[in-house]
């Protein structure tokens, strides 16, 4: 049976946490030794290693260590103390292994945090399951993270598999048939590419009308979209980083497609940037993410309130709900986690944090849906989020708004 810590809600230990605080400071005011409990306790080391290139990623690796601070100051795992190290792997690949590297055999950490882009968490995944690291992963989509077979990852953010099943049911139903395809050479961004051509292909029979492969950070759209208009296309897929994206968007308006033409976003649409840049571009762009700010839920306001009072983020996007459910769910297996915590255990602590983490059933947070894992190694385990939110803008530019066309929970295997 799961713990009754894996129905936990976030925001529920506020009170827990007074109460522990209250009764720390009478200790220190009777004179008690607390340093003594700190020096006999153990170290739980979580290293972490995340994209933190923009203000949105430089905030919420922050809320990653802040709450982990929070854990810590209200008592921290049974008792024991988390140190986390927080690297910046700049979305590159080759400085993402690096940072996994000197985190697992340097640090000697018992878990790894990250990445937030495919394209580092892919190569990662290889150095975890060859040094046996638990390694969960905040928001990479890319499906074939999930599918190498390894015991020893987790993903708390939907699988690119099932936005693409979503994107095309939504497409075939309300846009056409006739779709042209800006494909960024990011690995998240390639694998919603084929996923969704191959989605169309699938439920509809519709084969793309346009497909540009285009550099991660190509700047120069204008060419394609003169051929995608030449096209007359019911809608443009544009699958990229947020900032390509948002070029992207830009400049087909500026080509003259107009908003007849629908324009469909990977889930990097859901990035602040996004809307911060295409500005009056974005209105009217749907994609398909795991939150949205519009959503009404008591939870979802709360922590809406709260990043926007702590980090001055207007609306949070589901990265930050994403780092917020996993830092929940890592507190969740690390208090269920039989660790010994002293300096031979090292390789059996992390077996008991991995099977701790494959323990976790219907994890409720801010998640589109419930977030379960299991022990096999294998997709319809690892991936612990199967309900997509289909999200469109209403508004762009820095007050921007969004809302909620719907929420599906997709078929386990869906993709696979």
């Amino acid at each position: 049976m799961p713990s009754s810590h894996n129905r936990a809600k976030p925001f529920q230990r506020s009170e827990q946490m007074k109460k522990r605080n209250k009764l720390i400071s009478v200790l220190v005011l009777a004179g008690m030794m607390l340093s003594a409990v700190s020096v006999m306790a153990g170290e739980l080391r979580i290293g972490i290693t995340m994209r933190m290139v923009s203000e949105n990623g430089q905030k919420y690796g922050q809320m990653v260590m802040d709450e982990i601070d929070l854990i810590n100051k209200s008592g921290g795992i049974n008792g024991n103390q988390i140190k986390a190290t927080l690297m910046n792997d700049e979305c590159k690949s080759d400085k993402g292994v690096a940072n996994a590297n000197k985190l697992i055999f340097q640090n000697k950490i018992h878990l790894l945090i990250g990445s937030t882009c495919s394209s580092v968490s892919l190569p990662i995944v290889d150095v975890t399951a060859k040094a046996e690291v638990p390694q969960i992963i905040p928001h990479s989509t890319n499906a074939k993270i999930t599918q190498k077979g390894s015991a020893w990852v987790f993903r708390v953010p939907v699988s690119g598999r099932y936005y693409a099943g979503v994107n095309a049911k939504y497409v075939g139903e309300n846009i056409g048939m006739k779709i042209a395809y800006i494909c960024a050479a990011d690995a998240a961004s390639q694998n919603d590419c084929d996923a969704m051509q191959k989605q169309m292909r699938i439920q509809h029979g519709a084969e793309p009308v346009y497909v540009a492969q285009v550099q991660e950070k190509e700047v120069d759209f204008r060419t394609h979209m003169q051929k995608i208009k030449s096209a007359g296309v019911n809608g443009i897929m544009v699958a990229a980083l947020a900032e390509t994206m948002a070029r992207a968007l830009v400049q087909s308006y500026e080509a003259g497609i107009g908003p007849d033409v629908r324009r469909i976003g990977s889930s990097s649409a859901s990035n602040a940037p996004v809307p911060k840049i295409a500005g009056d571009a974005v209105k009217g762009v749907f994609y398909a993410a795991a939150y949205s700010d519009a959503d009404t839920r008591p939870v979802a306001r709360l922590f809406n309130e709260m990043v926007r009072k702590r980090y001055g983020i207007h609306a949070p996007d589901h990265d930050f709900s994403q780092a917020y459910d996993l830092i929940r769910i890592v507190e969740i297996a690390l208090n269920n986690a039989k660790v010994s915590l002293t300096s031979s255990s090292l390789k059996a602590d992390r077996v008991a944090i991995r099977n701790a983490i494959a323990g976790i059933r219907n994890y409720q947070g801010l998640a589109s849906g419930p977030i379960s894992f299991c022990s096999d190694p294998s997709p319809v385990c690892r991936d612990g989020n199967r309900t997509p939110v289909l999200i469109a803008y209403t508004k762009g530019g820095e007050q921007y708004k969004t809302e909620i066309l719907a929420r599906v929970t997709m078929p386990i295997d869906f993709g696979l």
